[in-house]
Parts: structure tokens; C-alpha cells; sequence
């Protein structure tokens, strides 16, 4: 017997069509809520034995030994129900976060990704670094969050964008107004940002299941196509030195899926600017007809 399990919750769409893909094929899918735990959801660990169970709202009980892959689509921190002396919620909190994450820890070859690729993901400037290393062409970056190594940077480069160091807001030019020496001091000193020089070219997406690659081309103005309603994709075949580059940074990166996205010049060449932990693919996968689910449930179902 099959069992998967979907860390997230079917209010999600990628983890409701995971879901509904495995058990249309017969394979026994579960969701974890981490949000549930520890009022709902339990876990037994034994480190002695060498055994962890899961425990689910209903009292089924099941041993992580009997799992197949866990597909961690969405990770919430644990909630602690209301308690009046803010010191014990505290030690609560940390607590169920502690045992939390060392049970997302064991048998790191079943999660699809692990905890290591979910804390590189987490640290961006990190993830270029090693992506870098490989010897992958990555734009010239800054993160930073000193005004005048910025001043700097983008006088040295013909144009400049910036963006979240952790993510979550949209890619936008750098420009002589964000330059402006109080904008620029109050703003960092709240965070600290990204730079990079903006490679002229198109947004290329390609996503790496096992040793599957999928590739798109996005067609798109905007300088972040996610604000372009009328971007077009269109499937493409990536060079094999680009492919081989794909699997080495799976690799690197600690994942076993992922999507990597790419800045394609004019003149053939590649940038790349991320690999995400748990992209989004529904939308791409209907757009191209590249066979992005079949692909996820074949390594979710691989012995």
C-alpha cells in the first residue's frame, strides 16, 4: 500500500490537485495541516527505537516508516491556543516548533523538498552563492542594505532592478528617485535589498522533476511578467548544457523538484535569477501541455 502525504491543506489548489491526482490513481493521499498541531495533529517520536508516527485528527495512526514521499506543498508555523501567561505560550510555541521541525528532518529522502532545500530557499543570497559556484551564470547582484554600495552599483550598471531579498513583492527598476538620499536611508535602514543588473532578453521557466526537465518560454513587456495579464508560454526545448545545468542545481540546492527561472538574452545566453522550492506549476502545465502532474506522481509514487 501507497501512502503519500501533502504537507498543506485542500484550501490549496496545487495541494487539492496533487491530492485528487493520486487518489484518482488509487494511492492512498493524506493531508498535514502543520497549523493542527499540536492541538490536532499529533506525533510520536522515539529516538531510541528509531521510529516517528503521525497521528491525524481522526486517531489514525501512521508511522513514517509506511510513507511513500511527502510533498511539502505548504508549511504554516504551529499555533498555540490562547494561554494567559505569555512566558508558557512561549515555551508552548517553541516546544511544538522544536519537535516539528526535527520530525521534518528524518527521512529526508522523502520529502519532496527537504528541510535543508526549504532553509536555502529561505535564504536567497545563500542559494546564489551555491547556484554560482557551479559555475551557472548569474546577473551581477547586490544584497545590501548600505546606500552608498548601492549609489555605486547602479552608476557602474546600465540599469538596475531591485527586489525582496526574501521575496513575496514584485521585481521593479531602480531609478534616480528611489536613489534619493532620505527614501533610500529610511528604507534600508528597515531591510536591506536586492540589486541586479536588468538582462535585456525574455523570462525563460524551467521546471526539473527527478531527472525530468520541462521548459517554457515566457513571452512577456513587463519587466516581471507576473504583472503582465496578456504574457503568452510556449514550450521550448532547453540547450543541453542549460538542461545539465537544471540537474546540477537541483542537486546542489538540496531538492528534488523545483522550478528554476532564466533570463535568455538576445544573443542565446542564460541567467539565472531562482530556483523555487515548491513553485506553482497548474497554470504553466495547462498553458504548454507539458506533463508537469504525471511527472510529480511518478516521483511521489517511486519506490
Amino acid at each position: 500500500m501507497t501512502y503519500v502525504l501533502i504537507l498543506g491543506n485542500s484550501q490549496d489548489q496545487h495541494a487539492r490537485h496533487i491530492y485528487e491526482q493520486l487518489t484518482n490513481r488509487g494511492i492512498i493521499a493524506k493531508y498535514w495541516d502543520s497549523r493542527l498541531f499540536p492541538s490536532q495533529l499529533k506525533i510520536i517520536w522515539q529516538p531510541d527505537e528509531k521510529t516517528a508516527s503521525l497521528v491525524f485528527a481522526d486517531g489514525e495512526i501512521l508511522a513514517l516508516s509506511a510513507i511513500n514521499r511527502i510533498f511539502w506543498r505548504t508549511f504554516y508555523p504551529v499555533q498555540i491556543p490562547p494561554l494567559s501567561d505569555p512566558a508558557q505560550k512561549n515555551i508552548a510555541y517553541h516546544d511544538a516548533m522544536g519537535l516539528l521541525r526535527s520530525f521534518m528532518q528524518l527521512e529526508q529522502d522523502k520529502w519532496v523538498n527537504s528541510w535543508y532545500a526549504y532553509q536555502l530557499h529561505q535564504e536567497k543570497p545563500l542559494q546564489l552563492r551555491q547556484v554560482a559556484d557551479l559555475g551557472v551564470t548569474i546577473p551581477p547582484t547586490m544584497i545590501t542594505n548600505q546606500a552608498g554600495a548601492i549609489a555605486q552599483f547602479y552608476q557602474e550598471h546600465e540599469s538596475v532592478i531591485f527586489k525582496p531579498v526574501y521575496g513575496g513583492a514584485h521585481t521593479q527598476f531602480l531609478t534616480e528617485e528611489y536613489l534619493a538620499p532620505e527614501r533610500m536611508n529610511l528604507a534600508l535602514s528597515i531591510a536591506p535589498v536586492t540589486i541586479q543588473k536588468y538582462i535585456a532578453g525574455t523570462n525563460i521557466r524551467s521546471y526539473v522533476i527527478g531527472d525530468q526537465v520541462y521548459a517554457g518560454e515566457i513571452k512577456s513587456e513587463a519587466v516581471d511578467f507576473r504583472e503582465d495579464q496578456d504574457h503568452q508560454l510556449i514550450p521550448i526545448q532547453l540547450p543541453a548544457d542549460i538542461k545539465n545545468q537544471c540537474l546540477a542545481i537541483t542537486k546542489k540546492l538540496g531538492m528534488q523538484w523545483t522550478g528554476i527561472d532564466w533570463r535568455l538574452t538576445p544573443t542565446g545566453e542564460y541567467f539565472f535569477l531562482e530556483a523555487n522550492f515548491s513553485p506553482m506549476f497548474i497554470y504553466f502545465e495547462r498553458q504548454t501541455g507539458l506533463p508537469i502532474t504525471d511527472s510529480l506522481i511518478e516521483l511521489l509514487t517511486k519506490k
